[in-house]
Order: C-alpha cells, then structure tokens, then sequence
C-alpha cells in the first residue's frame, strides 16, 4: 500500500515536471524576444500557436511603436508594405472572444491582443502587442482605481510601482502573455524613430515567430 502510495505521488511529481509550458520566440533584427503564453487564455493562446505552426508571422513588421507604452506587430498588410504606408488595419477573416480578467495585467512585457471597437471586446486574430510601459505611483493606482471601478491587488500594484506597465488597458484587452527573455530587444525596438502613425522609419521585421519546443529532462528514478 504504502508503495503504491509512492508511485502515485512520483507520477504527480513528473507530470507536473513536465508539464508544457506554451512559449514562442520571435526573431527581429535586435535580436529574439522568448514569450510564455498562459494556460487561462486557451482560445487566444491557442490561435497565436496555430498561426505560428502555419509560419502566418514570419516576415512581418514591427508597425507601431511608442515608448513608455507598447510595440505591435502581426499586420498582414505589414509583409509587402511599401515605404511610408500606414498600417494597422490588416487581419484575417475573424476575431478571437475576449479572455479579460482579474489576474492577468498589463505588466511590463505583457502579451496583448490588439482590437478595434469590437462591443464584445473580442480581439485580432493576428495583431498582438508587448508592454513596455512605465511605472506607476500608489496615488496613480488610486486615480485609476476611481476611473475604472477596478481594484488591485497588493502584489499587482508593486509590480506597477516597481516595474511597470499600462493598467488604464486592464479590463479593456485580453493579456494572454508574457515576455520572459528578451526585454532589451522590445525596449529598443520601442525607442526607435517613427513617423506621424508610429510607425518605425526603418522597417523592423519579425523575421519568425516560431513554437518553442519544451526540452524532457532526464529523471532518476526512486524505486
């Protein structure tokens, strides 16, 4: 009994061990960008991988940039756009439903779905952005608070004073990632020179966007 007992706790231990973590590595010409996608968003999760597995990101631009806020990609329009060509408005043939909720925030390094005026909030199929951000003060938090009749957490207002974001997104866009390698490659990207509709005067691809495949590791075994 008591082995047995054993064994189901080693199978517990190794799966969880082993179990996937969602991520994709994008190459630009800074250098690769390493994001995690989370598990509660499937639905926007899911959509990113698929177009992934289908190369859909290879080639595109980087089309909007603005410092202290995000750097967005994934146009389709983006993959022949001519010099000085406004972009931003490109996307394929659905949305993906909102996964908005309380947890996931617009952090420094956040994953989010770009949208327009959809009523459901439902998001691109295709465009996403990263947070670059700012840091924000107890006193911001509690104007933001007021506004939006949101409340945070202890813990995500030290992320936003000590490291960052946007929160005046939260509630308004779905978050379904985030950068964990890489962050000097979105900050310099960001900071590069744009036109009138933020776009960079130099292109800036996303030359793939590809899966990351999760590495087993080896396990001794204890019986």
């Amino acid at each position: 009994m008591k082995k047995n007992l054993l064994l189901v706790l080693f199978i517990a231990f190794t799966n969880s061990l082993f179990a996937q973590k969602h991520k994709v590595v994008i190459e630009t010409e800074y250098g690769k960008i390493v994001a995690m996608l989370y598990d509660n968003t499937p639905l926007n999760r899911d959509n990113m991988l698929k177009l992934a597995g289908e190369h859909y990101y290879d080639s595109t631009l980087w089309h909007r940039v603005i410092p202290n806020f995000v750097i967005q990609g994934g146009d389709p329009d983006s993959k022949h756009a001519t010099p000085g060509q406004m972009l931003g408005e490109g996307g394929l043939k659905y949305t993906v439903p909102a996964e908005i909720n309380d947890t996931d925030i617009h952090k420094r390094g956040a994953l989010g779905v770009a949208r327009d005026n959809t009523p459901d909030k439902s998001g691109s199929a295709s465009q996403f952005y990263i947070v670059t951000g700012k840091k924000y003060t107890d006193a911001d938090l509690d104007n933001m608070e007021k506004r939006t009749n949101r409340k945070y957490t202890p813990e995500q207002r030290e992320i936003y004073k000590t490291q960052g974001g946007v929160p005046h997104l939260d509630g308004g866009y779905t978050v379904f990632g985030e950068v964990i390698e890489g962050m000097d490659v979105v900050d310099k990207i960001s900071m590069e020179a744009r036109d009138k509709h933020d776009r960079p005067n130099t292109d800036i691809h996303i030359k793939t966007l590809r899966v990351l495949k999760a590495k087993r590791k080896r396990f001794l075994g204890i019986f």
